[in-house]
């Protein structure tokens, strides 16, 4: 089975979730560094469907201006485009295996789709 994971190497949670998928048999990992990498606001849409959240759910507030922006209460297409243009505002870690996609906040979120 097939895993790609959305990774930013400098965040605790995306290593240890990394790591569980590294460990795990059978399963070939590709990693994308989003920050260096980022979806479009297309296959982020296409993410959070499969996830079954919202575009909102999936925005990282902790260490951005996501709140003074107002981007908690904007439409979609307005949040997708602030996080295609800036994948900083991105939560980390998505994971997107054959099973499904989870946003792993908590990393064992993981086990929901391996």
């Amino acid at each position: 089975m097939k895993a790609t994971i959305w990774h930013n190497p400098k965040c605790g949670t995306s290593r240890k979730t990394l790591a569980v998928l590294e460990e795990t048999p059978g399963l070939d990992v590709e990693v994308i560094e989003y920050l260096k990498t980022p979806p479009s606001a297309e296959k982020l849409a296409q993410l959070y469907k499969n996830a079954g959240i919202t575009p909102q759910q999936g925005l990282r507030m902790r260490g951005t201006d996501a709140e003074e922006r107002g981007l908690p209460s904007a439409d979609d297409a307005t949040v997708l485009a602030a996080m295609a243009a800036e994948p900083i505002l991105i939560e980390r870690p998505l994971v997107e295996t054959g099973k499904g996609v989870r946003l792993c906040r908590p990393m064992e979120k993981v086990h929901e789709i391996l």
